[in-house]
């Protein structure tokens, strides 16, 4: 994912998510929840996403054992992306779109204390796509388990902007 300043992004967050080679997947609704919930005060809170690349979890296990860093933070990526797509489209647009919070959760081996390194990924994401609508308030735990194995998983709250 390349670097792009504030200024290049802010004006247009397609363009800026086109730049890093990427298009926002769609998230199909389960049966048992819904992907979003909107507040009467206008925010959004998303439910927690896996990083799901076309309806398969492209890596399971646990991180800093049988999963690396990198994979790690490649999967947060795809998380993240996943939670913007829902974003977007129960806002009406990527362009309305302002992050408030990450609520990141890493799978972690015993002793394994770079739960914010991988949760990086994802906010740097975030602030590449949306610039200033990107930064957020954040917090990375690491848990023994997450659904279907997955590495990481990241719920986030949202608001309406412009």
């Amino acid at each position: 994912m390349g670097v792009h300043t504030l200024t290049d992004i802010d004006t247009d967050p397609a363009a800026a998510l086109a730049a890093l080679g990427l298009e926002l997947p769609t998230i199909a609704d389960d049966p048992k929840y819904i992907n979003a919930r909107a507040l009467r005060d206008g925010t959004i809170h998303i439910s927690g996403q896996l990083p799901y690349r076309d309806g398969a979890l492209p890596v399971a296990g646990t991180v800093g054992a049988d999963v690396d860093v990198d994979t790690a933070r490649e999967m947060m990526a795809q998380a993240t992306l996943n939670g913007l797509a829902v974003a977007a489209q129960e806002l009406g647009g990527l362009e309305r779109v302002r992050i408030v919070q990450l609520l990141v959760f890493v799978r972690s081996a015993d002793g394994f204390g770079e739960q914010s390194r991988v949760a990086d990924a994802g906010s740097e994401l975030l602030v590449q796509v949306l610039g200033e609508h990107g930064r957020h308030a954040r917090t990375a735990i690491g848990v023994a388990g997450l659904p279907r194995n997955s590495p990481v998983e990241v719920q986030m709250v949202c608001e309406r902007r412009g």
